[in-house]
């Protein structure tokens, strides 16, 4: 074989949840009450928005996901593989991805940011460098900004065209469907009130398209983020930290559902020494400082890591085995506010006409819990649960900040923040680097909690009833 595959823990943690998500969608096709519930979400523009970005950014994540190690040598049978482990993404990215300058340079620089030091016939040098693919295809006085300019503007052109070209489509397809023409279809564009407005789907696929032609046309001849301090492509960084914050995300939060589900239901249901006993576990996690918890945790199972290193054939098996249980450690320790909020609504639950009535009928209590009470917390579940992922990507960057969160040879926003708080104080400010991680972390955490939001109107019973009222 030409590639070996490697299957990291974290990797299966995507590709189940991604086999989640598709059950589910099968799931909400059987049920008409879940398909109303949401279609009232995907009847909203600013769901529609963020729900089409954070897809996007899944994907890249799934991507960056399928790793193998390609192999290097055949010696009659037995074929020597890489000891690099490389994704889909490094693969698909090209030089892009192995790319590295010397040092720091700024967004489509040419030249090194800082003087380097070198030997020039037998004397010491010191001056800017060219960079390695940093515009180093121009010729002999060809202008900087002329192929700049020539390059956006061809990118523009063709994500224009890849664009207009999707519009058309979708609208074509969706005018059949609907047997009119298709500048009738057209014409309901931004205005439609009966069905889902998909263009807010096409708005945010454009900017995509148009990003990803720019890019194309842009990289890896210009660094279009710059470069780190040792010379790595931000861009590159960036969109490898995508899956590090969404696996820290989704595994931490579906780690704290079991606990806060189970603990929450039974406090509130059994009251009694149960609930006693709950409280007390709960309020004593909620007292230890969450940070040197988890801190702890780590330094522990690092400890664990570096006595065994006959367990991992290589360094990025190491690291993803950090990431995997620090995204557990983050979950065990954070399900107390959830158990409380669930808790007190089983508590309210609980005391209705129909629970009294199922007890009554001598119905089992884990029937009750599963049947009557759980579904009426689902709302809670799930708009939490998004709420705790937005949290837990931005803790992640507060555990790298202070030194206790993923391994260093693993890309993360909390890794580029850290990097690039230090040289804030520097004269020039070298700035892309954490205006980089920054935007895209904002991006992702942003659309979650507007996405969030919209689930949370939707699946509230409360302000359900008052759209009925309303209506």
């Amino acid at each position: 074989m030409m590639f070996k595959p490697v299957f990291l823990a974290t990797d299966c943690v995507l590709f189940c949840l991604v086999a989640a998500l598709v059950f589910y969608i099968f799931h909400v096709r059987r049920s008409d009450e879940l398909k109303m519930r949401w279609s009232h979400v995907f009847h909203s523009p600013a769901a529609l928005c963020t729900c089409t970005i954070l897809t996007v950014f899944l994907t890249v994540a799934i991507i960056d996901s399928i790793h193998f190690r390609s192999a290097i040598d055949t010696n009659g049978e037995q074929v020597v593989y890489d000891v690099k482990t490389s994704s889909l993404l490094d693969k698909s990215l090209g030089k892009a991805a192995s790319a590295e300058e010397k040092t720091y340079s700024e967004p489509f620089a040419t030249k090194t940011f800082e003087k380097i030091s070198r030997i020039e016939n037998d004397k010491p040098v010191r001056d800017y460098e060219p960079l390695a693919a940093g515009g180093a295809h121009l010729a002999q006085g060809e202008s900087k900004a002329f192929d700049i300019g020539r390059r956006v503007f061809l990118g523009f052109s063709a994500g224009s065209a890849l664009s207009i070209l999707l519009w058309l489509l979708v609208a074509k397809v969706a005018a059949i469907r609907k047997s009119v023409t298709l500048g009738q279809e057209f014409s309901r564009f931004f205005k439609r009130r009966d069905a889902i407005p998909y263009e807010y789907v096409l708005l945010p696929l454009t900017v995509f398209i148009i990003l990803i032609c720019l890019v194309a046309f842009l990289w890896p001849v210009y660094h279009v983020l710059g470069t780190d301090q040792t010379g790595n492509d931000i861009l590159y960084q960036v969109l490898k930290s995508l899956r590090t914050a969404l696996v820290i995300g989704s595994l931490a939060t579906l780690t704290t559902l079991p606990f806060a589900i189970i603990f929450g239901i039974c406090a509130g249901y059994f009251k009694g020494w149960v609930d006693d006993l709950i409280q007390y576990i709960y309020t004593t996690l909620s007292s230890i400082p969450s940070v040197l918890l988890i801190a702890a945790a780590v330094l522990m199972i690092q400890v664990f890591i570096d006595g065994h290193p006959d367990l991992y054939e290589t360094g990025l098996e190491r690291a993803d085995l950090r990431l995997f249980m620090l995204s557990l450690i983050i979950g065990i320790t954070g399900w107390a506010t959830l158990a409380r909020l669930l808790r007190a609504e089983t508590l309210r639950i609980s005391q209705l006409d129909y629970i009294q009535a199922a007890k009554t009928f001598g119905v089992s209590h884990w029937t009750i819990m599963r049947r009557h009470i759980l579904p009426n917390l689902i709302h809670i579940v799930l708009i939490v649960a998004v709420l705790d992922f937005s949290g837990i990507v931005l803790y992640e960057a507060v555990l790298s900040y202070v030194g206790v969160g993923v391994d260093p040879t693993t890309h993360s926003f909390g890794s580029m923040i850290n990097a690039g708080r230090l040289e804030l104080s520097r004269s020039p400010v070298v700035w892309w680097n954490l205006a980089a991680s920054f935007t895209f972390m904002l991006t992702l955490v942003l659309s979650a909690n507007l996405f969030a939001s919209v689930v949370r109107d939707a699946f509230d019973p409360r302000l359900a009833l008052k759209r009925k009222r309303d209506k």
